[in-house]
């Protein structure tokens, strides 16, 4: 299923355009938001101006700090309590959620609508994962025949990865059918699940940061796409760059792409 976004820069930021965009970074003591502390803090354009991380009150602190922007880097299960919690206390959310689908997305636009607050979701804020997201769908119009492999460290909450569900989605809105393939299994599970359509394997383990491959097939020949993350400072452009530019976006805006 596709899912429609906007990216309309009319409304939303209303500060000085001189002025430094007030951050706040929940999940900061995590892996992913210790370093987009970092990256918030390094650029001239932004201030760090409070960090959260579990057991805190989220919504005290985006009212105490006066925050414009509230960059979330947490797990999946809390993701839409947070937003909900963010665009309620009036700022703007840059979310780097993984193991959104169709639901959570509906709901995410509805929180974003009812509460008149812009949201950035991204599954994947890599420039090169957007890319490979953008070459599989394309791909997908002439070889129909594909499977996805994604493979992350064995700490990651939710299988399959929200970049996975991502490119699933665009795979299944440009192909222009669904190819029967072999079900049966000798070992359930084997043969991996289906999204939109597309059938996923989710591989967990250590060493591995993040990785996702998509493997076409055709009339006696294979098209592999392949995008590996090597560190998570890789991420920081894509975060930086919706950081800048979240508040004037209208509602929610699902996928880096749509500000590239």
């Amino acid at each position: 299923m596709s899912v429609p976004e906007t990216a309309d820069t009319d409304g939303g930021a209303t500060a000085d355009a001189c002025d430094p965009i007030r951050v706040l970074v929940n999940g900061a003591r995590g892996r992913m938001g210790s370093v987009a502390c970092a990256a918030v803090e390094s650029a001239d354009d932004l201030e760090l101006v409070a960090t959260c991380d579990a057991g805190d009150d989220l919504a005290a602190a985006i009212h105490a700090s006066s925050a414009d922007v509230v960059v979330d880097f947490t797990v999946a299960s809390a993701a839409l309590d947070n937003l909900e919690t963010i665009v309620t206390a009036g700022a703007a959310a840059v979310m780097g959620t993984s193991g959104f689908g169709s639901p959570e997305v509906k709901r995410a636009r509805q929180l974003c609508a009812e509460h008149g607050r812009p949201a950035l979701v991204a599954p994947n804020f890599s420039v090169s994962g957007v890319l490979l997201a953008r070459f599989a769908a394309e791909a997908a119009r002439h070889l129909p025949h594909v499977e996805l492999i994604e493979a992350h460290h064995d700490k990651k909450e939710d299988a399959p990865s929200g970049s996975a569900l991502k490119v699933a989605t665009e795979i299944a809105a440009a192909r222009a059918e669904v190819p029967s393939a072999p079900e049966s299994e000798t070992v359930p599970g084997v043969r991996g699940g289906v999204a939109e359509g597309v059938r996923i394997h989710a591989l967990r383990v250590p060493g591995l940061l993040a990785r996702m491959e998509c493997l076409f097939g055709g009339v006696g020949d294979t098209l592999t796409l392949r995008h590996d993350t090597l560190t998570r400072e890789s991420f920081m452009p894509g975060v930086l760059l919706a950081v800048r530019r979240v508040r004037s976006c209208s509602g929610l805006v699902y996928g880096l792409e749509h500000l590239l």
